[in-house]
């Protein structure tokens, strides 16, 4: 059997021509692109820092460092839509720092207490909130003794409404502020000292 071709399926010569000319720049071009690799991986370097910049959120948390030689424990109060709340223990070595709230700050003051474990020092204030010694969730800031708690004297942080606010924490007499914290470091009293009672701004 003899199969003949149709003459409407087959390309004229000149048709096969610019399609192996079009092959052949293809070609020219693919070798020339692979010739600069420093550019491609430029390119990909940029893509992958756009995608990078696109995927992480910006931070925005209550953080503390102990800017000490010492190790510190610490607790926040704070107030959120159900009310008084404190928080503890967070237990920072010497130089470290650590998120302490995360997100959004949802409101403008915030209240720390912190103790130096290694000298004795602590950080304290006139804003009288309950802790514990363990582990610890409270809520309310009422008759903190009464319901088997202490009663612990925090000092204010006004973060001004920020989105994000870091407070840091150093040696009595220091007086050094690390470089681009925008906040002016608080310094340990004397060991053993507490202030007078008071109640956190906006308490009722």
């Amino acid at each position: 059997m003899i199969l003949k071709a149709n003459p409407k399926s087959m390309r004229p010569r000149s048709e096969l021509r610019m399609a192996e000319l079009r092959m052949s720049e293809l070609r020219k071009n693919l070798v020339h692109a692979l010739r600069r690799p420093a550019l491609a991986v430029m390119l990909a370097g940029l893509l992958s820092l756009g995608c990078g910049f696109a995927a992480a959120p910006a931070a925005a948390d209550f953080r503390l460092c102990n800017n000490t030689n010492s190790r510190i424990g610490v607790a926040i109060g704070y107030k959120d839509n159900e009310g008084w709340a404190t928080e503890g223990w967070w237990n920072l070595p010497a130089r470290n720092c650590d998120t302490l709230l995360r997100g959004s700050l949802a409101a403008r003051f915030y209240y720390i207490y912190a103790v130096d474990y290694d000298h004795g020092g602590e950080w304290s204030g006139q804003a009288f909130m309950c802790t514990r010694e363990k582990e610890f969730t409270i809520r309310g800031t009422g008759d903190c003794l009464a319901r088997g708690f202490d009663r612990t004297g925090f000092f204010e942080v006004d973060t001004g409404e920020q989105q994000a606010w870091t407070v840091q924490l150093t040696e009595a007499g220091e007086g050094q502020r690390p470089v681009g914290s925008g906040q002016p470091p608080l310094t340990a009293p004397p060991a053993g000292s507490r202030a007078g009672p008071g109640s956190p701004s906006g308490a009722q």
